[in-house]
């Protein structure tokens, strides 16, 4: 398998600093960030790439002779957020990163599906954690319809452009597990919009991701190597645990679009999102290596250091450790 980094954890640092840092935890590939949630800061010369030869022959130029390659790009966002300095604006970072992506060679986007709201006219999205009653299955039926109307048409374009979108199966999307995107898929009818596989969202909702991936097969396009510790403290509060602090405008805190910011995690939180290994051991991520070669050899495998115990570089040496001895055992195993 192809192992790589996604950047935002090395976005306090320039690029040529950035991968200076991948090669030497031992990974050849970069995902970049390209908008959504967080902006392009290693791609300081984004318009001028999409109208420009010279623009981006010098950017991909910063790549040559690192030993490291660009391993997709990722615009995580909400692009169905109906507040449309948000939706609009994600939305929008999604068609930019798919031209993008084709003007630089490459022919993966990692996003999310979004969330609307729960009816016409609504401000805010709406995210149905149980449909046990039928009002709820009818937001939801209203919600699938805004998406698939929104990523039939960015389905086109990316097929356009020779570039699949790969979502995050992550909660508080219309699509956060395998029915969900077989039903976006099944509206739509594309070919072009599939599943980026990061484990840490299914570990959390008690789902398994070999079996997962397994599950879905060809609709995975890419991964990301996260790991989930479930505490203690979720026999209590369980793991839909919503003990968050809104932070002050006074605090450090991370825009997350308009007027919408990241809240502080529970201090004694039901889970956590932890270094590869600080979850699950070395032979679970060999297995999930193994499903994924499954589906395609030539898959990266990208790592999100989001452990808030562990430095930057700290944390992407101890989560390549335990992703490269996973891989060293994959190859050995199918000799």
């Amino acid at each position: 398998m192809k192992l790589g980094v996604y950047n935002a954890i090395l976005h306090d640092r320039s690029l040529p600093e950035a991968l200076e840092a991948i090669a030497k935890v031992g990974l050849t590939g970069i995902e970049i960030n390209t908008g959504g949630f967080l902006p392009a800061v290693h791609v300081p010369t984004f318009d001028e790439i999409l109208s420009s030869d010279v623009a981006r022959d010098e950017y991909l130029g910063l790549f040559e002779g690192t030993g490291v390659s660009i391993a997709g790009l990722n615009c995580n966002g909400n692009p169905l957020h109906p507040n449309p300095l948000i939706g609009h604006a994600h939305a929008e970072d999604i068609r930019r990163s798919i031209r993008l992506a084709e003007r630089l060679g490459q022919d993966r986007v990692v996003t999310m599906s979004g969330l609307p709201g729960g009816e016409p006219g609504a401000t805010t999205p709406n995210w149905i954690v149980n449909a046990w009653n039928s009002t709820a299955l009818d937001v939801l039926d209203y919600q699938m319809g805004v998406a698939a109307d929104f990523w039939k048409e960015t389905d086109k374009l990316a097929a356009d452009h020779g570039v699949k979108v790969a979502l995050e199966l992550h909660p508080q999307n219309v699509v956060f597990n395998p029915a969900g995107i077989r039903e976006l898929v099944e509206r739509t009818g594309a070919t072009h919009v599939g599943v980026e596989l990061d484990a840490s969202h299914l570990f959390w909702q008690q789902m398994d991701p070999v079996a997962v991936i397994r599950d879905l097969g060809p609709l995975v396009f890419h991964a990301a190597a996260k790991d989930v510790r479930v505490n203690p403290s979720a026999a209590i509060y369980g793991v839909l645990d919503n003990r968050f602090r809104k932070l002050d405008p006074s605090e450090p805190r991370t825009n997350l679009g308009g007027d919408e910011w990241a809240n502080e995690w529970p201090k004694d939180a039901a889970w956590d999102f932890v270094a590869l290994g600080k979850g699950h051991d070395t032979a679970y991520w060999t297995e999930f290596l193994r499903a994924l070669q499954e589906v395609d050899p030539e898959m990266w495998v990208n790592i999100e250091h989001e452990d808030v115990s562990l430095g930057r570089i700290e944390g992407l040496e101890v989560a390549s450790a335990v992703l490269r001895e996973a891989n060293a055992t994959l190859e050995v195993s199918v000799r």
